[in-house]
Protein backbone atom coordinates (compact mmCIF):
# COMPACT_ATOMS: atom_id res chain seq x y z
CA UNK A 1 0.00 0.00 0.00
CA UNK A 2 0.93 3.94 -0.33
CA UNK A 3 1.13 6.24 2.57
CA UNK A 4 -2.20 7.50 2.41
CA UNK A 5 -5.03 7.57 4.79
CA UNK A 6 -7.28 4.71 4.67
CA UNK A 7 -10.79 5.92 3.13
CA UNK A 8 -14.21 4.87 3.86
CA UNK A 9 -17.31 4.84 2.29
CA UNK A 10 -19.47 6.14 5.37
CA UNK A 11 -23.36 6.61 4.69
CA UNK A 12 -24.41 6.03 8.21
CA UNK A 13 -25.93 2.31 7.19
CA UNK A 14 -24.64 -0.48 9.41
CA UNK A 15 -22.43 -1.84 6.89
CA UNK A 16 -21.13 1.43 6.56
CA UNK A 17 -20.16 1.21 10.33
CA UNK A 18 -19.14 -2.27 10.05
CA UNK A 19 -16.88 -1.28 6.92
CA UNK A 20 -15.52 1.62 9.31
CA UNK A 21 -14.37 -0.25 12.42
CA UNK A 22 -12.87 -2.73 9.80
CA UNK A 23 -10.78 0.40 8.98
CA UNK A 24 -9.98 1.78 12.52
CA UNK A 25 -8.72 -1.73 13.39
CA UNK A 26 -6.50 -1.62 10.34
CA UNK A 27 -5.14 1.78 11.02
CA UNK A 28 -4.38 0.60 14.81
CA UNK A 29 -2.13 -1.99 12.91
CA UNK A 30 -0.06 0.44 10.65
CA UNK A 31 -1.08 3.72 12.41
CA UNK A 32 -2.53 5.48 8.91
CA UNK A 33 -5.34 8.92 9.41
CA UNK A 34 -8.82 7.43 8.52
CA UNK A 35 -10.74 9.37 5.83
CA UNK A 36 -14.74 9.01 6.41
CA UNK A 37 -16.44 10.43 2.96
CA UNK A 38 -20.22 10.92 2.53
CA UNK A 39 -21.07 10.77 -1.10
CA UNK A 40 -24.60 12.30 -2.47
CA UNK A 41 -25.51 11.10 -5.97
CA UNK A 42 -27.96 14.19 -7.17
CA UNK A 43 -30.72 13.01 -9.54
CA UNK A 44 -32.30 15.77 -11.44
CA UNK A 45 -35.16 13.94 -13.01
CA UNK A 46 -36.06 10.85 -10.07
CA UNK A 47 -35.05 13.66 -6.96
CA UNK A 48 -32.15 12.23 -5.65
CA UNK A 49 -30.45 9.69 -3.24
CA UNK A 50 -30.20 10.88 0.43
CA UNK A 51 -30.42 10.61 3.96
CA UNK A 52 -34.35 9.74 5.26
CA UNK A 53 -34.95 11.40 1.59
CA UNK A 54 -37.39 9.22 -1.33
CA UNK A 55 -37.04 10.20 -4.46
CA UNK A 56 -38.60 12.98 -6.05
CA UNK A 57 -37.77 15.21 -2.86
CA UNK A 58 -35.57 17.97 -3.66
CA UNK A 59 -32.60 18.20 -1.45
CA UNK A 60 -32.41 21.28 1.09
CA UNK A 61 -29.82 22.97 2.94
CA UNK A 62 -31.29 21.24 6.08
CA UNK A 63 -30.66 17.98 4.66
CA UNK A 64 -27.46 18.80 3.75
CA UNK A 65 -26.46 20.00 7.40
CA UNK A 66 -27.98 16.47 8.57
CA UNK A 67 -25.35 14.27 6.76
CA UNK A 68 -22.64 16.85 7.47
CA UNK A 69 -23.78 16.50 11.20
CA UNK A 70 -23.94 12.53 10.56
CA UNK A 71 -20.54 12.26 9.04
CA UNK A 72 -19.45 14.76 12.06
CA UNK A 73 -19.86 12.66 14.91
CA UNK A 74 -19.18 9.44 13.39
CA UNK A 75 -15.57 10.84 13.05
CA UNK A 76 -15.16 12.73 16.05
CA UNK A 77 -16.84 8.99 17.87
CA UNK A 78 -14.01 7.34 16.41
CA UNK A 79 -11.43 9.75 17.10
CA UNK A 80 -12.44 9.41 20.49
CA UNK A 81 -12.48 5.34 20.25
CA UNK A 82 -8.81 5.76 19.04
CA UNK A 83 -7.53 8.67 20.26
CA UNK A 84 -3.85 7.80 18.68
CA UNK A 85 -5.57 7.74 15.63
CA UNK A 86 -6.06 10.70 13.12
CA UNK A 87 -9.85 10.55 11.85
CA UNK A 88 -11.84 13.12 9.91
CA UNK A 89 -14.96 13.46 7.78
CA UNK A 90 -16.40 15.46 4.79
CA UNK A 91 -19.45 15.24 2.24
CA UNK A 92 -18.91 15.49 -1.68
CA UNK A 93 -21.30 15.43 -4.14
CA UNK A 94 -21.33 13.60 -7.21
CA UNK A 95 -21.69 10.07 -8.11
CA UNK A 96 -20.22 7.09 -5.97
CA UNK A 97 -18.42 5.32 -8.39
CA UNK A 98 -16.69 8.44 -10.10
CA UNK A 99 -15.73 10.21 -6.68
CA UNK A 100 -14.87 7.35 -4.71
CA UNK A 101 -12.17 6.61 -7.52
CA UNK A 102 -10.74 10.40 -7.76
CA UNK A 103 -10.58 10.05 -3.78
CA UNK A 104 -8.73 6.68 -3.78
CA UNK A 105 -5.95 8.93 -5.62
CA UNK A 106 -4.65 10.11 -2.76
CA UNK A 107 -5.42 7.28 -0.85
CA UNK A 108 -4.13 4.30 0.31
CA UNK A 109 -6.53 2.05 0.68
CA UNK A 110 -10.40 2.01 0.37
CA UNK A 111 -12.85 0.61 2.66
CA UNK A 112 -16.68 -0.01 1.49
CA UNK A 113 -19.51 -2.04 3.14
CA UNK A 114 -21.63 -4.36 1.64
CA UNK A 115 -24.91 -2.46 1.31
CA UNK A 116 -25.75 1.01 2.39
CA UNK A 117 -28.48 3.85 1.94
CA UNK A 118 -28.02 7.46 1.23
CA UNK A 119 -25.98 8.49 -1.36
CA UNK A 120 -24.44 4.54 -1.63
CA UNK A 121 -28.49 2.90 -2.17
CA UNK A 122 -26.95 -0.45 -4.04
CA UNK A 123 -23.82 0.27 -3.76
CA UNK A 124 -22.90 -3.28 -4.31
CA UNK A 125 -25.83 -4.36 -6.22
CA UNK A 126 -24.91 -3.35 -9.61
CA UNK A 127 -22.42 -1.95 -12.14
CA UNK A 128 -20.92 0.54 -9.01
CA UNK A 129 -19.10 -2.35 -7.06
CA UNK A 130 -17.67 -3.64 -10.43
CA UNK A 131 -16.73 -0.18 -11.52
CA UNK A 132 -15.03 0.84 -7.52
CA UNK A 133 -13.27 -2.17 -7.84
CA UNK A 134 -11.67 -2.57 -10.86
CA UNK A 135 -10.64 1.23 -11.58
CA UNK A 136 -9.77 2.54 -7.96
CA UNK A 137 -6.35 3.89 -7.16
CA UNK A 138 -5.83 1.81 -4.43
CA UNK A 139 -6.86 -1.39 -3.29
CA UNK A 140 -10.48 -1.94 -2.29
CA UNK A 141 -11.44 -3.57 0.61
CA UNK A 142 -15.47 -4.96 1.20
CA UNK A 143 -16.83 -5.43 4.56
CA UNK A 144 -20.42 -7.08 5.34
CA UNK A 145 -21.42 -6.39 8.55
CA UNK A 146 -22.34 -10.49 9.33
CA UNK A 147 -18.76 -11.21 8.88
CA UNK A 148 -16.66 -8.17 9.72
CA UNK A 149 -15.95 -9.70 13.66
CA UNK A 150 -15.08 -13.21 12.50
CA UNK A 151 -12.10 -14.86 12.11
CA UNK A 152 -10.36 -12.55 13.60
CA UNK A 153 -7.34 -14.35 14.14
CA UNK A 154 -7.70 -16.53 10.90
CA UNK A 155 -5.27 -16.57 8.12
CA UNK A 156 -4.72 -14.33 5.50
CA UNK A 157 -5.86 -16.09 1.99
CA UNK A 158 -5.18 -15.08 -1.46
CA UNK A 159 -6.18 -16.23 -5.06
CA UNK A 160 -2.96 -16.54 -7.27
CA UNK A 161 -3.24 -17.72 -10.81
CA UNK A 162 0.30 -16.16 -12.21
CA UNK A 163 -1.10 -13.16 -13.91
CA UNK A 164 0.56 -9.58 -12.85
CA UNK A 165 -2.48 -8.77 -11.11
CA UNK A 166 -2.56 -11.79 -9.33
CA UNK A 167 1.12 -11.17 -8.00
CA UNK A 168 -0.22 -7.71 -6.60
CA UNK A 169 -2.48 -9.28 -4.99
CA UNK A 170 -0.01 -11.89 -3.26
CA UNK A 171 2.40 -8.62 -2.30
CA UNK A 172 -0.37 -7.18 -0.60
CA UNK A 173 -1.80 -10.50 1.05
CA UNK A 174 1.89 -11.45 2.43
CA UNK A 175 2.25 -7.67 4.04
CA UNK A 176 -1.01 -7.81 5.52
CA UNK A 177 0.04 -10.78 7.06
CA UNK A 178 3.05 -9.85 8.33
CA UNK A 179 1.13 -6.78 9.68
CA UNK A 180 -1.52 -9.32 11.36
CA UNK A 181 1.38 -11.21 12.40
CA UNK A 182 -1.07 -14.43 11.01
CA UNK A 183 -0.37 -17.17 8.03
CA UNK A 184 -0.79 -16.92 4.65
CA UNK A 185 -2.86 -19.82 2.63
CA UNK A 186 -1.91 -19.33 -1.05
CA UNK A 187 -5.18 -20.80 -3.28
CA UNK A 188 -4.78 -21.18 -6.98
CA UNK A 189 -7.51 -22.70 -8.64
CA UNK A 190 -7.72 -24.31 -11.80
CA UNK A 191 -9.56 -26.14 -14.65
CA UNK A 192 -8.39 -29.44 -16.27
CA UNK A 193 -8.76 -29.64 -20.05
CA UNK A 194 -11.07 -32.69 -20.37
CA UNK A 195 -8.16 -35.19 -22.49
CA UNK A 196 -5.38 -33.54 -19.84
CA UNK A 197 -6.17 -36.76 -17.31
CA UNK A 198 -6.38 -40.20 -19.12
CA UNK A 199 -5.81 -43.86 -18.38
CA UNK A 200 -3.34 -43.10 -16.14
CA UNK A 201 -5.75 -41.50 -13.50
CA UNK A 202 -3.88 -40.40 -10.33
CA UNK A 203 -0.35 -40.40 -11.38
CA UNK A 204 -1.75 -37.43 -14.40
CA UNK A 205 -3.15 -35.84 -11.36
CA UNK A 206 -0.62 -35.93 -9.17
CA UNK A 207 1.78 -34.48 -12.25
CA UNK A 208 -0.37 -31.43 -13.24
CA UNK A 209 -1.04 -30.28 -9.35
CA UNK A 210 2.44 -30.13 -9.00
CA UNK A 211 2.84 -28.34 -12.13
CA UNK A 212 0.68 -26.01 -10.61
CA UNK A 213 2.50 -25.72 -7.68
CA UNK A 214 5.62 -25.32 -9.31
CA UNK A 215 4.41 -22.30 -11.47
CA UNK A 216 3.93 -20.58 -8.08
CA UNK A 217 7.68 -21.28 -6.86
CA UNK A 218 9.38 -18.54 -7.75
CA UNK A 219 7.24 -15.60 -6.77
CA UNK A 220 6.76 -17.11 -3.46
CA UNK A 221 10.44 -17.27 -3.00
CA UNK A 222 10.91 -13.65 -3.45
CA UNK A 223 7.99 -12.71 -0.73
CA UNK A 224 9.35 -15.53 1.84
CA UNK A 225 12.72 -13.88 1.55
CA UNK A 226 11.56 -10.29 2.31
CA UNK A 227 8.99 -11.87 5.57
CA UNK A 228 10.85 -14.82 6.64
CA UNK A 229 8.54 -14.84 9.34
CA UNK A 230 5.16 -15.60 7.90
CA UNK A 231 4.22 -18.76 7.88
CA UNK A 232 3.13 -19.92 4.21
CA UNK A 233 0.97 -22.58 3.13
CA UNK A 234 -0.41 -23.43 -0.65
CA UNK A 235 -3.39 -25.03 -1.88
CA UNK A 236 -3.90 -25.72 -5.43
CA UNK A 237 -7.22 -27.63 -6.42
CA UNK A 238 -8.34 -28.27 -10.08
CA UNK A 239 -12.10 -26.64 -9.08
CA UNK A 240 -14.20 -24.05 -10.08
CA UNK A 241 -12.27 -20.65 -8.17
CA UNK A 242 -15.83 -19.38 -6.93
CA UNK A 243 -16.27 -22.16 -4.51
CA UNK A 244 -12.21 -22.30 -3.62
CA UNK A 245 -11.98 -19.05 -2.71
CA UNK A 246 -15.32 -19.10 -0.82
CA UNK A 247 -15.14 -22.03 1.56
CA UNK A 248 -11.35 -20.89 2.13
CA UNK A 249 -12.37 -17.65 3.44
CA UNK A 250 -14.58 -19.78 6.40
CA UNK A 251 -11.59 -19.89 8.38
CA UNK A 252 -9.71 -16.24 7.00
CA UNK A 253 -9.77 -12.80 8.44
CA UNK A 254 -9.14 -11.38 4.90
CA UNK A 255 -9.32 -12.79 1.48
CA UNK A 256 -7.10 -11.23 -1.61
CA UNK A 257 -7.92 -11.43 -5.36
CA UNK A 258 -6.49 -9.10 -8.09
CA UNK A 259 -8.79 -7.43 -10.48
CA UNK A 260 -8.09 -9.57 -13.37
CA UNK A 261 -6.67 -12.79 -13.96
CA UNK A 262 -6.45 -15.99 -16.43
CA UNK A 263 -7.40 -19.62 -16.02
CA UNK A 264 -10.09 -20.15 -13.06
CA UNK A 265 -9.65 -16.44 -11.61
CA UNK A 266 -10.20 -15.09 -15.41
CA UNK A 267 -12.49 -12.09 -15.45
CA UNK A 268 -12.89 -12.36 -11.38
CA UNK A 269 -13.98 -8.57 -11.31
CA UNK A 270 -15.81 -8.52 -14.11
CA UNK A 271 -18.17 -11.54 -14.15
CA UNK A 272 -19.75 -14.04 -11.55
CA UNK A 273 -16.83 -14.93 -9.67
CA UNK A 274 -16.30 -11.49 -8.20
CA UNK A 275 -19.94 -11.10 -7.42
CA UNK A 276 -20.15 -14.54 -5.80
CA UNK A 277 -17.02 -13.56 -3.32
CA UNK A 278 -18.55 -10.29 -2.65
CA UNK A 279 -21.71 -11.43 -1.82
CA UNK A 280 -20.99 -14.76 -0.16
CA UNK A 281 -16.94 -15.18 1.44
CA UNK A 282 -17.23 -15.47 4.91
CA UNK A 283 -14.74 -12.49 5.75
CA UNK A 284 -14.17 -8.93 3.88
CA UNK A 285 -12.73 -9.48 0.69
CA UNK A 286 -9.77 -7.70 -0.70
CA UNK A 287 -9.85 -6.40 -4.40
CA UNK A 288 -6.05 -5.22 -5.54
CA UNK A 289 -4.96 -4.12 -8.42
CA UNK A 290 -2.06 -1.55 -10.11
CA UNK A 291 -2.19 1.99 -9.21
Amino acid sequence: MSDGPILVGYDGSPDAAAALDWALTQANRDGRAVRLAYIFEWLTVAGWLGPGMTPGMWPDEQARQQVEELVRKAAADAAAAHPDLTVSGEVLDGPPALVLEECSTEAGLLVLGSRGHGGFAGLLAGSTAVTVSAHAHCPVVVVRRETAGRNRAGAVAVGVDGSEQSLLALGFAVEQAALREVPLRVLRAWQPQRDQWNLTGEQARDAAIADQRTDLDEPLRRWQEAFPDVETSVETAPAAAAGLLIDASRDAQLMVVGTRGRGGLRGMLLGSVSQQLIQHAHCPVAVVRER
